[in-house]
Order: C-alpha cells, then structure tokens, then sequence
C-alpha cells in the first residue's frame, strides 16, 4: 500500500479544467504514481465536498477534500488569490480565521482517518503554518510560490514564516531569488531545492501544431491584479498606436479586482476581456496567438511572480513570449533567443519590443523555437519525479530518526 501524503493548498479548481490554475493538482497527478495522495483545499462556490478525480489515461487518483469554513456559498476568500481577495474587500478578513479554523480541523481529521506519511503544503502561510499545529508529528514539504516570500515580510510575518521553515523537513521553490532570501533569512540552504511547477508539455504542444495563427494577435492570460501589470501594456499599446503602428487584437484572459479599471484603461484599444477560461480555451488561445505578453511588475506590497505557469504553457505552446525581466521569469527567457526580456513597467521599452516582434515573423518563430526547447526541462513527469524524491527522502529521515 502506498504512504499517504496529505497536500495542503489554496488554489485549486473546483472542477478540473474550470480555469482555476491547477498546477497543485498537476502536480498531485504525478504524485499520485508513488503516494495515496489526498487534497485538502477550501471550499469554493459550486464545488464537491469530497472528490475522486482519476489521473487521465493512466490508473492513478486523487482525493479531493474540500473544507468548510464560512457560510454556505459565501466563501469566497479562497476563490482566486487570498491576498487578492483580501485587498479588495476588507470585510474578507473576517473569514480568516475561520478558514485556518477549517484546515487545522481537516488536516486532524483527515490524518486520524489514515495516518500521514508526510505532508505537502503549497504556500508558508497559511498552509505550512496550520500544518505545524494540527499534524507537529508528521514529516513537512513546504512550497513557496512567490507572494508566501516576497509580501507579509513585516517582522510579525516574517519570524512566523522562519518559525515554519525551520519545522518543515524540506523547502521547495519555484526560483533561485527566493531560494537565496530565504537563505539570508537564516534558512538552512542545504533542505531547501528550486523546484518550480510544471506542465503537460507535449500535450499543449499537440494543441499547438495545427493551430492557425490569427495575425498580430497578442494574448495576456493571469489574474487581473496589480502585480500583472497589465495596464503598461495598454500603455505600450497606445503609444503605438499613436505611432501608426498596426497593433491588431489583444486578448485578455482572467479574471479579478482589478477588471474594471483595466477595462476603462482599454478604452479605445483593440482589446477583448474573455474573462476567466477553461483550461482547453486557454491553451488553444495560446496556440491561435502571435504573441503572448507577461508584463508583470512588483506590486506595491511586495508581492511578485515566482514563476508563472504560464509562461511554461505559453512556452511549450511555442508562442513567442515578450515578458518583463524578473526572477524566474529570466530562469526561463534568454533574451534574445527564447523571448524578449523588458524591464518591469517600462511602457516605452514593452511597446519596442513589441513592435520589433510584429515586424518581424522570423524573430517570432525564433523566439517561440527557442522557448519550446527552454520549457522541456520544466515538463511535469520531470518536476514530478522531483517532488517524488524530496517526499520519499523526508519520510526516509522520519523513520531513521524514531
């Protein structure tokens, strides 16, 4: 019988393929092969309390539990982005505590059930930090995704999240940067590996190879909120517009905060808000695209990308990526050859870029080759069998250590 691991997260689709970013359950998938994996994740509106979703094409399955914690279809902290969530309406706040409250009572629950192995939870706070109290005995993985490191540093935050390292068996993150703040911060750097998330790559490069490209088509794809810097692209967009540039269309997918004020900040421009997608229409808008765009900035809290999934989808999609120059993202794109780096919100440099990209078919081309290629080492067998062995390991020094 396989160990069980208990994988702790805050998002996480309510359905499979609802839009809802599923690198946690992409990653579920692969651990699936060597645990019994269960998901513990809050409740969303429309979503199954409990859930058995079967690994695609292969015998493998993950159980979902799914946690209540507000009142019946109001819980919408953890629908989308928490910080997000929270900076939008404040009277969210008084939903935090009782979704620590839930996963405390899930993690007990779920662990009594069956006893855990080991415990992965995505982000320090709140997952780690509730995982530390509800389960001190059992083995800890700790993922940090972006925000976890680089928001919530005032010195409260700050020493919880180093009291949660130092109680987790073995770190993960998606970049190099975090990994050294981490280490300044007086984390042992030996637990802690840059493991980034990952993509099905053959299967959105299948997508992509009979794909018809809609000329001058650009596509931005993530959450509309501030750290995505989605208006200095309209910035670019209108200044080249301006020039006479031909701009064609731009295709915004996602959803969020700060949608009405982009789509004010759009005004006049060939832009089209899909709102928040399927991930079948997400990768096909990949495909049908000339250019993908990632022109995201360090939010006024501190609050940036760690590495953006996808950028990994855009690449193995072989779209060529124009995107600002900031960790992880660089750890993907050499400049000039695998995408075009921009410094962070500089509208004149992105509309540059931009249109040196239009201008020219065979950079695009090369550019979306040079990506494809890059992506491969992120493809998620690969990361998977990485998080399998970090897992395995910390269980191994579980045992040798009663």
């Amino acid at each position: 019988m396989k160990p069980k691991l208990l994988v702790l997260a805050s998002t996480f689709p309510g359905t499979p393929g609802d839009g809802t970013p599923a690198f946690v359950l992409d990653l579920a998938f692969e651990q699936a092969k060597q645990f019994n994996v269960t998901v513990i994740t809050p409740m969303v509106p429309g979503a199954k309390a409990t859930q058995i979703i079967e690994v695609p094409g292969s015998p493998f399955k993950v159980k979902v539990v799914r946690y209540r914690y507000w009142f019946k279809g109001s819980e919408d902290l953890a629908h989308g982005a928490i910080l997000d969530n929270l900076k939008a309406r404040k009277s969210r706040f008084l939903q935090v505590p009782f979704l620590m409250l839930g996963l405390y009572r899930a993690i007990k629950r779920e662990d009594k059930l069956a006893p855990a192995y080991a415990i992965h939870a995505h982000w320090v706070i709140p997952q780690g930090w509730i995982a530390t109290k509800a389960a001190p005995h059992v083995p800890l993985l700790v993922t940090t995704h972006g925000g976890d490191i680089y928001a919530l540093n005032s010195s409260p935050f700050l020493a919880l999240k180093k009291r949660v390292f130092a109680k987790a068996a073995a770190i993960t993150t998606v970049n190099s940067q975090m990994k050294q703040r981490m280490v300044e911060w007086g984390i042992d750097a030996s637990k802690i590996s840059v493991l980034p998330m990952g993509v099905d790559t053959d299967s959105v490069a299948h997508i992509a190879r009979d794909a018809v490209k809609k000329p001058r088509q650009l596509l931005v794809i993530g959450r509309l909120v501030e750290k995505k810097g989605i208006d200095v692209l309209f910035n670019a967009l209108r200044a080249l517009k301006a020039r006479g540039v031909n701009i064609g269309n731009t295709v915004v997918i996602g959803d969020g905060p700060f949608r009405i004020r982009l789509q004010q900040a759009a005004a006049g421009l060939p832009v089209e808000f899909r709102g928040q997608q399927t991930r079948k229409q997400v990768l096909e808008a990949i495909a049908e695209s000339e250019i993908m765009v990632i022109p995201s900035i360090t939010a006024a809290n501190g609050d940036q990308e760690g590495l953006p999934v996808t950028l990994l989808e855009g690449g193995a999609g072989s779209i060529c990526v124009i995107a600002s120059r900031l960790p992880g993202i660089d750890e993907v794109i050499n400049d000039g050859e695998s995408g075009l780096l921009v410094p962070q919100g500089d509208s004149g440099a992105l509309a540059a870029a931009l249109e040196k990209a239009l201008a020219d078919s065979g950079l695009r081309q090369k550019l979306a080759d040079g990506i494809a290629v890059s992506v491969k080492r992120f493809d998620i067998a690969t990361i998977g069998d990485g998080y399998n062995k970090v897992v395995a390991q910390i269980i191994r020094q579980a045992r040798m250590s009663r």
